[in-house]
């Protein structure tokens, strides 16, 4: 699965839950720090058991950037007890999947599989977080694989773009930094560098363990005090959700770059809201209402009237102290200013306007019903339980949720528009189609 596929839920879906089952969360936090959170599920037969290490992108030095993924990527090369091949068949042999997702703030290495097969699943999610050895010739061949993913990524030019846009507007702060690295920070890693930062990263402290399914909470808690007691704990201090970077204030960017592609690809926006922050939920409402879904008014707008797109959205992504947001589209060259121009007609008219009240019931019907549709998929109950624990320490109810939406207002939505839609404060990167070579102007 690529990263883009991967990282799609993870952004959607970490602050919503589920009504039926809520007050079957539990969490216990075991002796050596590690948290182990569970959602039982019991009409299923199926359960999804992730390890969530609270380390991704931003906490990498530029010179190593890309570290976190590649040993996402490395851990599966082998392990003191399990070859590669034995790894890989450990849980297809039983009907399940194993996978992993690196984000900038998170790696969550997960397996899905029959209840049956719990311990199955703690066993070799514990052995490949725990005792990977990274040998040495793997980690050339690897090294190819991630700058052949890499060369995916930037073939893939509506997926890059957003890597472009993020360093644009978080310019020298570590989340500036691409997930996946650079073709010159990957070349450079030693499995010295892989060995130092999982010492660092991968301790008792900075693990979750999130359980979703038909699953006993009191036994997942004994798995994990059986096949979690040699894990190391910290020696260093842990993320505050502050770095020794400050995020700048943005401010205006024009990028433009010249690819070997056929279509124009338009990405602009600038710093958003918090995970954390009370304003997220007047920004989920404005972030439905711009531009998911084709009801939104970008897609009726640039796509419906005047033909100008086949893809078009608005975008809402939100981490511990700051987030970002902003705009997608496609389109043809010719079509770039005048798409451009679409867009700011409608930030600027949700600027000036207030939505009227069958526009904010019709939007916040649609917000919450994605968020409950999205908690029919076990896999997604688990991303929500880990992810929820890292950034509140605590799984925020679905009721919870909808309250606060139900309680935004217009002139909420108004006022963070407001806030947000400043032309002086936007990032916007565009990649032109031209030629065979990639050249910049700014």
């Amino acid at each position: 699965m690529n990263q883009k596929a991967k990282l799609k839920t993870f952004k959607r879906l970490h602050s919503s839950s589920s009504t039926r089952t809520e007050s079957t969360y539990q969490k216990t936090t075991l002796p050596n720090g590690v948290r182990v959170i569970t959602e039982a599920i019991p009409h299923v037969r199926s359960l999804s058991l992730g390890f969530w290490i609270e380390t991704g992108s931003r906490d990498e030095l530029p010179a190593k950037n890309g570290i976190s993924h590649f040993i996402e990527h490395m851990v599966f090369k082998g392990t003191k007890k399990r070859t590669i091949k034995e790894i890989a068949q450990s849980i297809e042999s039983v009907g399940g999947y194993l996978n992993a997702f690196t984000s900038k703030e998170h790696t969550c290495y997960y397996a899905r599989v029959l209840d049956e097969h719990l311990e199955l699943a703690a066993d070799v999610l514990s052995d490949i977080v725990l005792a990977p050895t990274f040998p040495d010739k793997e980690l050339a061949k690897e090294k190819n694989v991630v700058l052949e993913e890499l060369k995916q990524a930037e073939d893939d030019p509506d997926d890059i773009i957003h890597d472009y846009f993020e360093k644009a507007i978080f310019k020298t702060h570590p989340l500036g930094m691409p997930v996946i690295g650079t073709k010159e920070s990957i070349s450079s890693l030693l499995r010295k560098d892989l060995v130092q930062y999982k010492s660092e990263q991968y301790t008792s402290d900075n693990l979750v363990i999130a359980a979703a399914g038909n699953i006993n909470h009191e036994t997942v808690v004994e798995l994990s005090k059986r096949y979690l007691k040699n894990i190391p704990s910290s020696t260093k201090q842990k993320r505050t959700g502050k770095s020794d970077s400050v995020i700048e204030e943005p401010n205006y960017v024009l990028s433009e770059y010249y690819k070997p592609i056929q279509q124009a690809h338009i990405c602009l926006g600038t710093i958003g809201c918090s995970v954390k922050s009370e304003k997220r939920f007047a920004m989920q409402v404005l972030n439905t209402l711009l531009g998911d879904g084709m009801s939104s008014r970008l897609f009726q707008n640039i796509r419906e009237k005047y033909g100008f797109a086949y893809a078009v959205y608005s975008f809402n992504n939100m981490m511990q102290e700051t987030g970002s947001a902003g705009v997608y589209i496609g389109t043809d060259d010719s079509h770039v200013q005048r798409c451009i121009d679409l867009v700011w007609k409608e930030l600027k008219s949700v600027r000036k306007h207030a939505i009227s009240k069958q526009e904010l019931a019709r939007t916040k019907a649609q917000l919450k019903g994605s968020l409950m549709l999205g908690m029919e998929n076990i896999p997604n109950r688990m991303i929500r339980l880990g992810s929820s624990e890292l950034y509140f320490g605590e799984l925020i109810t679905l009721d919870a949720i909808i309250a606060k939406i139900d309680a935004v207002t217009k002139d909420e939505v108004q006022e963070m528009a407001e806030g947000l839609f400043v032309e002086e404060r936007f990032a916007t990167v565009i990649f032109h189609p031209n030629g065979k070579h990639e050249t910049q102007s700014e």
